[in-house]
């Protein structure tokens, strides 16, 4: 197969490329490294079966040349911070929306039919129902990253209607792992680094969310491609379990070796659209025969492991 992957320097983006690449396809590499890490491809660099394009999926002519010959697209790049979105409400519009209508009509142009989307867990808003199942239904979205995200699955699902297209969505949890550059690990390793005595943390720290490791979330991936079938497939990937943003802060010292003063924002949110509680149901995706191999913990642990051997990923994204 000859894959096309978009944000393909970035954390998920650049593990999935390996790993395609391992299994002998071919692969389109898309990304205009504005957070994207050109040494996270040196691997797939040296592969004569990977070939990378500089574009910005606003450019849709130039989009249209690089899915010549594509025969699906995994579609991962996006603005992926929720927490500032009020402050740039317009980039979650271009870069998660428009970029996705984009991607469509640059397969539509091709010829291409399969896609695969990252989507996330926040597309549910305060879900009333939880462990939240994928037919849950939508409530009033919470966070303009959400609301751009459920407007790109209902741009999927239209073109999968009106143009025989065939996707597959996935709901992510956070994703933890080696290559991990933004996030809560991030942020507070970062913190700390700068001062080992003090942590300040956003909200009381009880906030509770799931997260899922890298390889898991990849294998979770690839086996629904290759085993659901439908017009239009809807998956929650995670683990079965939460923890409490405490939880994790331990985890994260004890991993470092460190005892540093927990100082709270106060309330049970860190920052406006912070969901306080997220936990998926996976029975959906465990039917067709994955399980994750990693806790939350060992993800964690994993991920303070990458960051402590590869402290230049700080500087890449100053």
């Amino acid at each position: 197969m000859n894959f096309i992957v978009t944000g393909c320097a970035g954390f998920i983006g650049s593990t999935l490329v390996d790993r395609l690449l391992a299994e002998g396809h071919q692969v389109t590499g898309i990304d205009n490294f504005s957070t994207g890490q050109r040494r996270f491809l040196e691997g797939a660099l040296a592969c004569p079966s990977f070939r990378l394009v500089c574009c910005d999926l606003l450019d849709l002519d130039a989009l249209k040349q690089a899915f010549i010959g594509g025969d699906a697209v995994f579609h991962l790049a996006a603005n992926a911070d929720v927490r500032f979105g009020t402050e740039h409400p317009r980039k979650d519009l271009e870069q998660n929306t428009i970029a996705t209508y984009n991607v469509l009509e640059a397969m539509r142009a091709n010829d291409i039919k399969k896609i695969a989307f990252s989507s996330t867990g926040s597309v549910y808003g305060e879900a009333p129902v939880v462990p939240t199942p994928e037919d849950g239904a939508f409530p009033i979205q919470t966070s303009l990253y959400g609301a751009s995200k459920a407007a790109g699955e209902g741009l999927i699902a239209a073109y999968c209607e009106g143009f025989g297209f065939q996707s597959w969505i996935f709901r992510f949890v956070s994703i933890l792992g080696e290559r991990y550059t933004h996030g809560h690990v991030f942020d507070f390793y970062q913190k700390l680094k700068a001062d080992p005595s003090r942590l300040p943390v956003l909200g009381n720290g009880k906030q509770r969310k799931s997260y899922l490791y890298v390889q898991d979330c990849i294998d979770a991936i690839l086996l629904a491609m290759d085993k659901a079938t439908d017009k239009v497939n809807i998956f929650n990937l995670g683990v079965d379990g939460y923890c409490e943003l405490n939880d994790s802060i331990g985890w994260i010292c004890e991993e470092l070796s460190l005892k540093p003063q927990l100082d709270y924002s106060g309330g049970d949110r860190g920052w406006i659209g912070d969901n306080p509680f997220i936990f998926l149901e996976t029975k959906k995706i465990q039917s067709l025969g994955w399980k994750p191999k990693l806790s939350i913990r060992d993800g964690v642990i994993k991920t303070v492991e990458y960051l402590r051997e590869n402290e230049w990923v700080f500087e890449a994204r100053d």
